[in-house]
């Protein structure tokens, strides 16, 4: 077995180790300020909670990986997303607009509202029709092509999109993307050329395993596994929901029956795991936002004392 000195930054624990620590703001800026098309650079940022406080009548999971603002009010919602989600679009905007509308107590003005930037990095393609890598959504006027609605954006990188080598990359962006898809599997001459930039010397040097504790090891081979299982999960959950479904649509129509099959297949397998995941995650000291989101939990519903009950 080959030796990989750098670990995964698409794991939720290492993306949250680079990005979402105060120590590592000198990565997590230069990263955005490459990345996003912003009207002026970011200098400094404040990290925020990344649990949004979801009314628990909706009924959403609302956790996200790295939550800030810069000196200028401006909120950012940063998000790695491994696993496909047919949803995730509009979970994107559902984050936002919570972020949006936390920024006013009761009585406040709206003058005191700051753009909202979301912005994701997938492991799988949500845009079949879009050709780059990356893509940008804002809100226009459909006539005038105008932006006047300026207070919110999306911003993907689509991993699966991005093919370059090492020497054909030419932008920051790029050499972000090839970070995020190769970083684990860098060669030493890779690691040469990008080890001369001091910003992405850090980043990398956030992912040698032997400046990790046993303690931060574990928890990212519990989000690898994690990981997995879930894989392993939803694919056998939807093998099954689809045979199901197809045997039901015999009898009261084909495409009703694979999408009650698929939606029952992959609800059960979730509830399987869930506990095992939560007892897993809690025994090795992680946050709870953390345990929620790998969960899938509400965080207002999320009861420590009930899993170590019964463990």
């Amino acid at each position: 077995m080959i030796f990989q000195k750098f670990l995964d930054p698409k794991n939720d624990y290492a993306f949250k180790k680079i990005f979402g620590t105060e120590k590592n703001q000198d990565v997590l800026i230069p990263f955005l300020n490459s990345v996003l098309d912003l009207p002026h650079p970011i200098h400094s940022v404040t990290f925020l909670s990344p649990n949004l406080n979801p009314d628990l009548a909706s009924q959403k999971q609302s956790i996200v990986d790295v939550l800030c603002a810069d000196e200028y009010g401006v909120q950012y919602i940063i998000e790695m997303q491994v696993a496909r989600s047919e949803h995730f679009v509009k979970r994107a905007q559902f984050y936002a607009a919570k972020v949006y509308g936390k920024q006013l107590e009761e009585g406040e003005n709206y003058e005191k509202l700051r753009p909202v930037i979301f912005l994701a990095i997938t492991d799988f393609i949500m845009f079949p029709g879009q050709p780059s890598f990356k893509s940008n959504h804002v809100i226009l006027d459909r006539e005038t092509y105008k932006q006047e609605l300026k207070d919110f954006s999306f911003t993907f990188l689509e991993l699966p999109k991005f093919n370059k080598s090492i020497d054909q990359l030419e932008t920051n962006t790029d050499k972000w993307a090839f970070f995020f898809k190769h970083a684990s599997t860098t060669e030493p001459s890779e690691w040469e050329r990008f080890a001369v930039d001091p910003i992405f010397a850090k980043a990398y040097n956030a992912l040698n395993q032997s400046y990790w504790t046993s303690k931060e090891l574990s928890a990212y081979e519990e989000m690898l596994k994690i990981n997995r299982d879930n894989r392993a999960i939803l694919t056998a959950a939807r093998k099954e929901g689809l045979e199901e479904g197809l045997e039901e649509g015999r009898q009261q129509g084909r495409q009703q029956g694979r999408q009650q099959g698929r939606q029952e297949g992959i609800a059960e397998g979730k509830l399987k795991t869930q506990e095992e995941i939560v007892k897993r995650l809690l025994s090795l000291g992680l946050p709870h936002d953390t345990i929620c989101k790998a969960a899938g939990i509400l965080p207002e519903e999320f009861d420590p004392q009930r899993y170590t009950e019964t463990t």
